[in-house]
């Protein structure tokens, strides 16, 4: 039996749930094996409790044999290569883009000035603020039924989300507008999922988890993880990235936004598709491009603001 460790939300159980579900067509057992978070019990910002705590708890239970393999959102797993875990694959990726949800059925850019617009994330926020200077940012967090119910029950005019959140759960109706990722780029590696395992599990096991993986998911999020894991931003930092592959081209865009929304540095770049180890060295040029844009002081920024780092 493959032991498939996962938060407890109901998105994460259903994340996780497709992992298991993609093991059984393989012919082997698995089950799912809930590990509670820190994350899933406080309730404070997550800029101030950190994304760690979503990957540190599964990979705990992992080294203490309790799960066989861990699922992640990869966009919370740290870019930093840890030698006790194996990243064995990514499945086929969802929709990365963010999605708007207002509840007067408004776009974005018909939202009346001084709407309340809730968001966790500092990208989010900064490329909001870029947008439409006009409205209020409120901070929200919770999973994504708490920040859902936050429109419906008029505490929020409008959040924005990944989509890819709304299509795991059937609710991808309630977007009121996908947004273009000219407008909001998204998070680095967004929408696709990480099966990890221990480093030294057995190769029965990494040989099916292996079969999961996705060539093209895999390439795109490692392309835009390593934009992120240059530039030493963190999870939390105000850095979108998104990568496409057209025939045999990747191309790469990322941005960083200040804060405040006053300015932006944007790049992209494209090249040949050969392999994962080529797409990352181009999400390298990427962030080594932003550098020399100044990108460093916009990230500082974010570092220096309680909170935030």
């Amino acid at each position: 039996m493959i032991r498939v460790g996962t938060r407890g939300s109901l998105l994460a159980t259903t994340q996780a749930a497709t992992v298991r579900d993609a093991i059984r067509a393989l012919g082997e057992q698995a089950e799912l094996v809930i590990v509670n978070t820190i994350g899933d019990r406080v309730s404070g910002p997550i800029v101030e409790i950190g994304v760690g705590v979503f990957t540190s708890a599964l990979r705990d239970a992992l080294l203490a044999d309790e799960i066989d393999v861990a699922v992640h959102s990869l966009k919370d797993l740290p870019t930093a290569q840890d030698p006790r875990f194996s990243l064995v694959a990514v499945p086929e990726r969802a929709d990365p883009r963010d999605v708007l949800v207002s509840r007067s059925g408004s776009r974005l850019a018909d939202l009346p000035p001084g709407s309340a617009v809730g968001t966790g994330a500092p990208r989010r926020s900064a490329q909001l603020r870029l947008a439409r200077a006009d409205l209020e940012i409120q901070p929200i967090r919770g999973n994504l039924d708490s920040r859902m119910r936050k429109v419906a029950t008029a505490e929020c005019d409008a959040i924005v989300v990944a989509r890819a959140g709304l299509l795991r759960l059937g609710r991808e109706q309630e977007a009121t507008e996908i947004l273009d990722p000219a407008v909001m780029l998204p998070a680095p590696g967004q929408g696709a999922l990480a099966v990890e395992c221990r480093s030294e599990a057995p190769v029965s096991l990494t040989e099916v988890l292996g079969r999961l993986d996705h060539e093209h998911s895999r390439v795109t999020s490692a392309a835009e993880r390593a934009v992120l894991a240059e530039l030493s931003a963190g999870c939390s930092g105000p850095v979108g990235a998104l990568a496409r592959i057209d025939a045999q081209t990747l191309r790469v865009e990322a941005a960083v936004c200040a804060l405040d929304g006053s300015r932006q540095i944007r790049e992209a770049q494209s090249a040949q598709l050969l392999n994962e180890s080529h797409a990352a060295a181009l999400g390298r040029r990427v962030a080594e491009s932003l550098r020399s844009m100044g990108a460093m002081e916009l990230v500082g920024a974010v570092q220096d603001t309680p909170g935030l780092s």
